[in-house]
Parts: structure tokens; C-alpha cells; sequence
């Protein structure tokens, strides 16, 4: 594998202090690598609702991920309703969010969960109140029609909503903007240069900027516990922490340092196909397993088998997890929805591999897709191959369609079933969740599954693995 600097005369964009590498693998075509020297690597998230309180990302961006970006200086509504740069938020920091009452939209204080950046191309929207927004084509603002992206078709993308002139903006009301809050778009301009922009993760899932509402990524929302990563875009320039390994070290020796479980997977797979390149993941769980910290992993890749042998030895020092998530065994589907991630049957292989050096193996098998992958034989074939291979647990995740992932992932059903939407429409209206009749249907479905398969008599951990499972969640879809 060739790797070369980009030279500084190609007017390639850069984070401030980064090394820019790009290569000529095929698998890494197109794609830009910033080395930056981090100044810390374990994350507190500020609440244990997810069953964890720390993490650590070693990578910002994902090879199988999307980013959606804006500026670094755009104005984001603050609890105490200040506003804040963007790029000055911390993760922890209380901002503005919405949630759904009925059919009204209320304001909401949530806590930011994960901030990083990226370089994409940028576009500017102009507002009929003189207020600018500067994003990339990927980004959504809600508007008074829906969730709609700044620009159409990126990089083959299919079509997707997208904003026009005429556009109304959903946001606060201004002195302009009487009463109702909407803002008018007046022009969409493609910049012709890549900016450097930031994203973050909140609680709700959304937040002010610049006084209108934006959707955050919910591919980037504490990865462990994603659902839906938008479309097959995948993240072209990714962020290594190139010491971290060396920073865990230095955080986990000082006396501050309580021991707690540290979640890794976290906002993105930390054994995406990067860390084929970087190897950061080694370091890491050595460092781990030294100082008896527990932590677990939740990942989709099956690059982890490299590491087995440094995680077994971590697994007779500390508490340790790793779990895998495995949705249905269809590999024409997977094909179709999960196509930047290894094949379900080399996920498999994996978690035989581990079960078979001791490991107790949970399984996340999320999502479970409506009309497609959630019938009794589908359900039951993905749990006798799970069971054959030694998964001590699965739960069952129905998938969940949040604003922006709904658009993409009901734009290619209508083009792919539009036989199934009538049943969509049934289990979900306008609800992220499915109907608690529905995911009780399934939850059944998956629990008699494993009573017939025998994984209910693998419950209990082996002895020199004393493991926590991780909440049950759903990882990237699309």
C-alpha cells in the first residue's frame, strides 16, 4: 500500500495541525486521511443513559458513514439561550432541540453526545431576513414541507428532498418572521471549494443553528447505539487521533481516573477499514487490559479478529463485552442496505471464532426490517445460524426511521417495494418507532427462535469472562 502527502500546492483543504495522506489502494480511492495529534481521547458523555458514561473514538469519520456539515462559525442556540460557534461546543454543553408533541414541535434543552469535523463542499443558503447558512449539499434543515438536504444529487446519491427557492424554513421567529418562525429561502449557492465544517450529535437529534432547525447525523450518534446511517455516501475524508494510544495512557494514570467502563465503537466503527492502515486498535486494548480498565466493543467489522487473542487476555484481567450486530442472513439485501459493511455470514464467522476462544457473544440483530426480513422463517434462519456459531444472547431490534433516515430509506422502498408501503404506513405513520403492537410481534417471533434453537442455556457467562452486555441499540442501516 503507497501512501503519499498531499502536496500543499494542490489547494487541498486541512484541519488545522493535520497531516493529510491519501493512497492508491482501489478500496481507498477518493479518499483523504487528516493525522492529527488530539489533545484527549476518552469522552465523557455527561449522563449513563446508555448504559455507558465514557467512550473513545480513535477515528472521526467512518469509510462506511456520512457527515453532514456547517460551518464552523454558524451561531447554535444555547439552553441558557446564548448562542454558541459550532466549532466552540463542547460534547456535555446543554443546546436547544425539539420533540414532537402530537403536531406541534416544542423547544427542549438535550445535551450534545458527540462533535467532529470534516471537509466537504460547501453551499451557501441565503434567507429573505438577510440571515446565511453555509453547509454541505449533504446537510438537512427542516422545512415546512419535511426534512429537505441543502442540494440534490451528490456523487451519485439517488434523488432525495432537497431545497428549492421558496423554501420555508422551520426555526424561531424573528422580528422579521412574525409569528409562525418560517424563513423563506432566497438562493442556494454552490461555493466550487471544500470547507472544513463540524457536525454534532444531540440528544433529540436535532438543533438551532442560526435560528432555524438542522438534523445531526444519527450515524455519528454514539455508534454503539446508532440507527440509521443515511444512504451508501460513504465518508471520504476521515480524522485518525494518531496518538491515542499514547493519550489513553497518560488518562488512565491519572489519579482523577475512576476505573469506569469505557464504551468503544462509539460515533463510528473503530474497526472500520481504516484500521486495517493505522492499527490504533491494539494499542488501545493493551493499554486497557494493563491498567484493568473494562470496556466493551460494539462493531459491525470483522477486522476485530486480528485482536482476538490481545481481547481473551483482556477478558481474564477486567470486565469486557463484545458484542456484534447481524440483522438477517439475505445477502442480496445486504447487498442493497448494508453494503459498506462485511458480508452477515463473515460476521457470523466471527462471532464463531470468538464464542470459540471463550467469549460470551452477544447479538444485537438490528434491523429487523418490516415485510422484509421480520417473518418467522427469516427470523428463525438468522437465529439457527447465530446459535450454530455460539451467540450467548440476541435481541431483536425493529428498525427505526428518525427524520432524514425516514426520507432516504422510504424513497427506496417506493422504488424498490412500494408493495410493502401500505404496511409501513400501518406499523410506523408518522411515528421513528414502530407500533409497540408490531415490535412485540417481532420480539416474540425472535424470543421463540432462540427457545428453539437453545440460546436461552447460554445465558450465563463463562467464569473467566465476566462480560456486561450493551444496551440494546441499532447500528447503521444505510
Amino acid at each position: 500500500m503507497r501512501w503519499t502527502l498531499v502536496d500543499e500546492d494542490e489547494a487541498q483543504p486541512t484541519l488545522p495541525g493535520a497531516v493529510t495522506r491519501t493512497f492508491d489502494t482501489p478500496g481507498f480511492a477518493g479518499m483523504t486521511f487528516y493525522e492529527v495529534r488530539a489533545k484527549s481521547i476518552i469522552n465523557r458523555l455527561g449522563h449513563s443513559r446508555l448504559g455507558f458514561e465514557y467512550s473513545i473514538n480513535p477515528y472521526r469519520g467512518c469509510t462506511h458513514a456520512c457527515t453532514y456539515c456547517l460551518l464552523g462559525d454558524t451561531p447554535i442556540l444555547m439552553a441558557d439561550r446564548s448562542t454558541k460557534p459550532l466549532q466552540a461546543l463542547e460534547i456535555g454543553d446543554e443546546v436547544v432541540g425539539t420533540v414532537r408533541d402530537g403536531q406541534i414541535l416544542r423547544q427542549t434543552v438535550t445535551t450534545v453526545l458527540a462533535k467532529w469535523p470534516s471537509i466537504k463542499p460547501g453551499y451557501r443558503v441565503l434567507l429573505k431576513d438577510g440571515r446565511r447558512l453555509v453547509a454541505s449539499g449533504d446537510h438537512r434543515f427542516l422545512t415546512s414541507r419535511g426534512w429537505k438536504h441543502v442540494a440534490n444529487v451528490i456523487d451519485g446519491t439517488p434523488k432525495r428532498p432537497y431545497l428549492t427557492v421558496g423554501n420555508l424554513l422551520v426555526g424561531l421567529p424573528t422580528s422579521q418572521d412574525a409569528e409562525d418562525g418560517l424563513a423563506e429561502v432566497v438562493s442556494i449557492e454552490p461555493l466550487g471549494r471544500d470547507l472544513p465544517m463540524w457536525d454534532i450529535t444531540t440528544g433529540t437529534g436535532d438543533f438551532i443553528a442560526n435560528g432555524v432547525i438542522s438534523h445531526n447525523c444519527f450515524a455519528r450518534n454514539t455508534h454503539t447505539y446508532l440507527d440509521l446511517d443515511y444512504g451508501h455516501d460513504f465518508n471520504a475524508r476521515i480524522v485518525v487521533k494518531v496518538n491515542a494510544v499514547e493519550l489513553l495512557r497518560r488518562e488512565l494514570s491519572s489519579a482523577r481516573w475512576g476505573g469506569a467502563l469505557i464504551a468503544m465503537g462509539t460515533n463510528v466503527d473503530c474497526y472500520q477499514r481504516a484500521e486495517g492502515r493505522y492499527e490504533l486498535m491494539p494499542g488501545i486494548l493493551s493499554t486497557l487490559s494493563e491498567f484493568r480498565n473494562p470496556f466493551s466493543i460494539l462493531t459491525k467489522g470483522t477486522l476485530i479478529l486480528r485482536d482476538l487473542p490481545i481481547i481473551v487476555e483482556a477478558s481474564r484481567r477486567t470486565r469486557v463485552s463484545v458484542a456484534f450486530s447481524i440483522g438477517f442472513l439475505n445477502e442480496k439485501l445486504w447487498r442493497v442496505v448494508e453494503s459498506g459493511t462485511p458480508s452477515p455470514l463473515r460476521r457470523i464467522e466471527a462471532v464463531r471464532q470468538f464464542a470459540a476462544a471463550g467469549m460470551r457473544v452477544p447479538v444485537l440483530m438490528a434491523p429487523i426490517l418490516p415485510g422484509l426480513t421480520d417473518s418467522d422463517e427469516e427470523i428463525d434462519a438468522t437465529v439457527e445460524a447465530l446459535a450454530s456459531a455460539g451467540a450467548a444472547s440476541i435481541t431483536g431490534i425493529v428498525l427505526h426511521l428518525r427524520p432524514g433516515a425516514r426520507e432516504w430509506y422510504m424513497g427506496w422502498l417506493s422504488a424498490e417495494r412500494p408493495d410493502l408501503l401500505p404496511l409501513y404506513q400501518r406499523v410506523y405513520g408518522d411515528r421513528a418507532y414502530a407500533s409497540k403492537d408490531y415490535q412485540r410481534l417481532v420480539t416474540a417471533r425472535v424470543r421463540r427462535a432462540c427457545r428453539r434453537h437453545g440460546i436461552v442455556d447460554r445465558d450465563q457467562p463463562p467464569r473467566e469472562t465476566p462480560v456486561t452486555d450493551p444496551a440494546p441499540t441499532q447500528l447503521t442501516l444505510l
